[in-house]
């Protein structure tokens, strides 16, 4: 091997130890997945969830569902008052991730794991906003602006950062197959197609400024990081604000900065070049023994020496 060649194996091995580990602060919910052969989950290898959640631009459309759902202020008060996203940020985000990979790829024991952990944690978490309505996590209507956020996130952030654009039918099979996950959570109303989707949260009655709101806000812009991912992170989260819609980011208070859509796919083909697709996608389509695409996968299979005695997910390079 070349000596350049040898220094960019180094450096995507850095990439992937270093991303993994932001994940790696919650069990890793697919541990055991290859004990389910067969079973497809919710989603299955013919479904589009599989490659949208699947690509590095997913990264981006988690940030961007976080801002947006800071801006029901329902929504951002069950945050303030109930989540220790300031005491624990990175617990959060791994916990956020497990359960998007278990009922994205998960085999359907793994999928109600998951959805039932999230019933569990969002019981108590009740109480008023500052403008003296009454929420519930679990609430539909609660359950279903978080949901909808971030659905619409994801396929927001494939179509600006993927490695191809989804069909119009494609989008709207994308948003149904969500939608099968919102059910079990008892989210309500959950638009049917992408575009009456991306209407609703764009246009919905109910989202305003409120005093959680800047601190949701700035945690989101600026989360205490280890140094080596702040300035990638940085660019991400200037990448997911250009493709909020122009309401949104003004009760929001962020802006679209010129070149950030450039940025954004810089900062994504990087990462598709160091990461690969999820080793969670590889894993699934392993135990239900569909074919796995030629040079898609960079990462180790997660079963393969990568998950600790803490059941989290370490990086290794393939």
């Amino acid at each position: 091997m070349s000596r350049l060649g040898d220094l960019l194996d180094r450096y995507r091995d850095r990439v992937v130890n270093s991303t993994t580990d932001l994940f790696a602060h919650a069990p890793y919910p697919l541990a055991k997945t290859l004990d389910y052969p067969g079973d497809p989950g919710l989603c299955g290898p013919e479904s589009v969830t599989w490659p949208v959640i699947g690509d590095a631009a997913a990264f981006i459309g988690g940030i961007r569902a976080l801002l947006i759902q800071a801006a029901h202020p329902e929504v951002v008060a069950g945050v303030s008052d109930h989540s220790r996203y300031r005491e624990d940020p990175l617990g959060r985000l791994s916990r956020t991730s497990a359960y998007v990979t278990a009922t994205s790829f998960g085999a359907m024991p793994e999928v109600e794991a998951a959805v039932a952990m999230v019933r569990h944690a969002h019981r108590p978490v009740r109480g008023e906003s500052h403008r003296g309505r009454p929420y519930r996590a679990g609430a539909p209507p609660l359950a279903a602006w978080v949901h909808n956020a971030l659905t619409d996130s994801f396929l927001q952030a494939f179509q600006f950062y993927g490695p191809r654009r989804l069909s119009t039918p494609e989008a709207d099979r994308f948003v149904a197959e969500q939608t099968a996950i919102g059910a079990l959570l008892g989210a309500g109303p959950m638009p049917a197609t992408a575009e009456s989707l991306a209407d609703w949260l764009a246009l919905h009655e109910d989202i305003e400024a409120s005093p959680g709101l800047e601190a949701a806000v700035g945690f989101v812009r600026n989360p205490p990081l280890p140094w080596h991912v702040r300035i990638p992170y940085r660019l991400m989260f200037v990448a997911a604000a250009a493709t909020v819609p122009p309401r949104l980011r003004e009760v929001l208070g962020v802006r679209r900065i010129p070149g950030a859509i450039t940025l954004g796919r810089l900062i994504i083909g990087a990462l598709r070049w160091a990461l690969g697709s999820s080793p969670s996608w590889h894993v699934s389509l392993v135990r239900v023994g569909a074919p796995v695409p030629e040079g898609l996968f960079r990462q180790a299979l997660p079963t393969e020496g990568r998950i600790d005695e803490n059941g989290s997910m370490r990086g290794t390079g393939a």
